[in-house]
């Protein structure tokens, strides 16, 4: 099963491709789509949107899992990030239909790769390089993300159903 892992931005949105093998999942590909602060915002859409569908295709992955926005207290941010993730989710859905697509918000992120909910990003990191075998924390912060949220699909695939897109 090849998973790929969303973390959506506006700036910077990371991805990374897993395949979940037995208990654990080897590392096929990982990093970030980014866009330019100065360009116009439906500029920058259209960036993320092509980039992704470009990778999906790529990769042919059998779900693609993001991680959930979680509250911001800057609203500006908080709409910009929501339309990538807007985007983002449209790419994949394009794609791949719906019933392939799952969301997870950061604290189960964490439970599933740290078996702690209210991990650190460095914790979260570490983990995710354990957990795939690497030699580094992957970087950028965002591909590391991104891995996390697939680590956390691959071990809750069998729960998919609670978490599939609605």
């Amino acid at each position: 099963m090849i998973i790929m892992g969303i973390d959506p931005g506006l700036a910077t949105i990371g991805f990374g491709v897993l395949e979940r093998q037995g208990a654990g999942a080897r590392i096929i590909d990982y990093g970030i789509i980014s866009t330019a602060a100065g360009i116009p915002l439906p500029q920058r859409l259209s960036i993320i949107y092509n980039d992704l569908t470009d990778l999906i295709r790529r990769y042919k992955p059998d779900a693609v899992a993001f991680e959930e926005l979680f509250f911001q207290k800057n609203v500006k941010t908080a709409l910009s990030v929501g339309h990538a993730r807007g985007v983002c989710l449209i790419a994949a859905n394009n794609i791949l239909g719906n019933e392939n697509l799952y969301e997870y918000t950061p604290l189960q992120i964490k439970q599933a790769v740290c078996g702690y909910g209210r991990a650190d990003k460095l914790q979260v990191q570490q983990m995710v390089k354990a957990l795939l075998n690497l030699d580094h924390i992957p970087k950028p912060d965002d591909a590391a993300d991104a891995l996390a949220v697939g680590i956390c699909h691959c071990q809750s695939y069998r729960l998919s159903d609670e978490f599939r897109m609605k």
